[in-house]
């Protein structure tokens, strides 16, 4: 009997366009494993929502799985440093001949995957590492002086320069395999959290669900992607973030329906469909930046002199801005999506972030901490750097004194302020113009807070703060 291969499943939760599952279903037999870390990956700040989203996504595998007969095993670890021996024990159990996963690039996932390589070696067995998640691997695109790019808009343009047919080329799905003497095992509910997750029939996990939902972008939205993305009322976006997040989909999936509709091209044609190629570019981009300058995985700014930034330790403005009681209707409206639907518009991302960080000068990593836990699509590259982006501290950084005004933006971005009176009931009997900012007279008997900082106060407060730094 041929030896079996293992594929690991993480964040890659797909058997169409999987580079490791393609690459060891072409030598052998495959046993798929799954090994659910919630005490790490709660540890680390991921909620609910995304948590549940996983064990649905897990769930929505196997049954692919299935359909190719490969058999799909799950085990549960405490933390990252347990998974070298519960691979190698399957390995043992199986008769495995070798190991295929797809990289994931944050610190603690490359040493983890670090320790499983060298512990397979020392067994005498093979793992093998592949780059699915991005077109380039870290270190294959670099400044002219050798250097990671710390700066999106070169990176972009050395993407799309080097980028060629075979980067982003789809890889076959296997076809069934003759069975094996291996059975799946059960997988385990969910246990209580502290949280309790959103309906899970807002994001219907499993690859299915994300080609569905990008078919349905390409064909109604990509288009007017440009136009109508920065608009909360306007569903505008692809929606697809959770499902990139966790491998639902891949890139080049996204991708090669682009350049389907777009006349074969990426980096030029049609407006909408060439801005939404570039959101996935800043993907790989945080990819690349969480590799090459480490410290942003732990806890540090990019922005190295903005670790002497004085934030304010304000107990009472940060439960405001997560409870969506601030008294700004755009950043309340986007506060209370975000509880109640796992996920925030992008646009209202930037402006609450910037809210937190600038307005009440609270340090960023409090509030990526609350995205993350909130988040279904909750991943580190991307909330990280747009975190640090609002904040002034990140690559790319928004110029220290660019401060979103939040009325400014909600009466460009929400002019008839449909989104706030979804999202703010008690704003929705009000003038349209008036759910901007609305007046205290108008308030009366309304129930809604005032505003908890004053904006031009708030502005001056956070140009000092930030112009200490250069005078040290």
């Amino acid at each position: 009997m041929t030896r079996p291969l293992i594929v690991w499943f993480r964040s890659d939760l797909r058997i169409h366009d999987n580079t490791a599952l393609a690459a060891a279903a072409r030598q052998g037999p495959v046993v798929a494993v799954f090994l659910r870390s919630l005490t790490h990956w709660q540890r680390h700040g991921h909620g609910a929502n995304k948590l549940d989203f996983w064990g649905r996504g897990v769930a929505a595998l196997r049954d692919s799985l299935d359909g190719l007969g490969i058999p799909l095993l799950h085990r549960d670890i405490d933390d990252f440093g347990e998974a070298p021996a519960a691979l190698l024990g399957i390995a043992r159990e199986t008769g495995a001949a070798a190991l295929h996963f797809n990289r994931e690039y944050p610190v603690d996932e490359l040493a983890r995957d670090a320790a499983v390589i060298e512990a397979f070696d020392e067994a005498g067995l093979t793992a093998t590492g592949h780059h699915d998640a991005v077109a380039f691997a870290p270190g294959e695109l670099l400044t002219g002086k050798g250097d990671y790019y710390g700066v999106f808009t070169p990176f972009a343009k050395a993407w799309h320069r080097q980028l060629t047919p075979e980067r982003i080329a789809l890889h076959d799905t296997p076809p069934p395999q003759a069975p094996i003497d291996i059975a799946s095992d059960p997988l385990p509910e969910l246990p209580a959290l502290a949280d309790t997750p959103i309906d899970g029939r807002q994001w219907p996990a499993g690859e299915q669900a994300a080609a569905d939902r990008l078919e349905r972008f390409l064909r109604f939205r990509g288009r007017h992607y440009a136009a109508q993305r920065d608009f909360p009322a306007i569903r505008g976006t692809s929606e697809l973030s959770p499902y990139l997040a966790l491998g639902m989909i891949s890139h080049r999936q996204c991708l090669q329906a682009v350049l389907a509709e777009n006349d074969g091209a990426l980096a030029e044609g049609d407006a909408g469909l060439t801005a939404w190629v570039n959101e996935l570019v800043w993907r790989e981009f945080y990819r690349h930046v969480a590799v090459g300058f480490p410290r942003v995985c732990r806890y540090r700014p990019f922005q190295r002199h903005t670790e002497r930034l004085a934030w304010r330790d304000d107990e009472a403005g940060f439960a405001a801005w997560c409870e969506g009681r601030t008294g700004y209707p755009i950043v309340d409206a986007a506060m209370r999506q975000l509880a109640a639907t796992g996920w925030m518009h992008n646009r209202l991302r930037m402006v609450t972030a910037m809210f937190l960080a600038k307005h009440l000068l609270i340090d960023w990593r409090r509030g990526e901490a609350f995205f993350l836990r909130h988040l279904v699509d909750g991943e580190f590259c991307a909330n990280n750097g747009g975190w640090q982006w609002a904040a002034s501290t990140g690559t790319d950084a928004a110029p220290y004194f660019r401060i979103f005004n939040p009325t400014t933006q909600s009466t460009r971005f929400d002019p008839d302020g449909r989104f706030l009176a979804e999202w703010l009931p008690a704003l929705a009997g009000l003038p349209a113009k008036a759910r901007h900012a609305p007046s205290s007279d108008l308030l009366g008997g309304v129930d809604y807070p005032a505003p908890i900082v004053d904006h031009r106060a708030a502005r001056a407060r956070a140009l000092e703060a930030f112009k200490a730094l250069n005078a040290d």
